[in-house]
């Protein structure tokens, strides 16, 4: 096996991905529901390649699927893809509830964190002014 550079991040391996099997991961815009157990195909067909470990897919899965791109490619309707981009099926109605209630859940967090944010801002423009 040749020497291979180490992907360090998850985001330059969902990088990778996306270039490797650009009909199933994508860098922008909506990504496609992934077909369930696709982790098992990802270790088959890249196991050793550019030195990924099992964690490094996995952890860059689950940062894949836990961002808000995914999570509103995921609604009813829409079709799970396996990694050459072919259909496996349907989305079904407990999997379109937990994305929307994740991305919920995400958006909240965000904006507690912006009105925390601002109330430091004003705070600190209240004390120095």
């Amino acid at each position: 096996m040749e020497n291979q550079p180490k992907l360090n991040s998850s985001k330059e391996v969902i990088a990778f991905l996306a270039e490797r099997f650009p009909h199933c991961f994508s860098a922008e815009g909506e990504a496609r529901p992934l077909k369930i157990g696709i982790f098992q195909d990802l270790v088959e067909r890249v196991g050793g390649e550019m030195n990924l470990s099992k964690t490094q897919l996995r952890s860059a899965l689950r940062l894949y699927t836990s961002s808000w791109r995914y999570l509103y490619g995921v609604k009813p309707g829409a079709t799970r893809v396996d990694l050459d981009g072919n259909p496996c099926g349907e989305l079904e109605e407990q999997h379109v509830e937990h994305a929307r209630k994740q991305l919920e859940e995400a958006k909240a967090r965000v904006q507690a964190q912006r009105a925390e944010q601002q109330a430091k801002k004003r705070e600190a423009a209240a004390a120095a002014g």
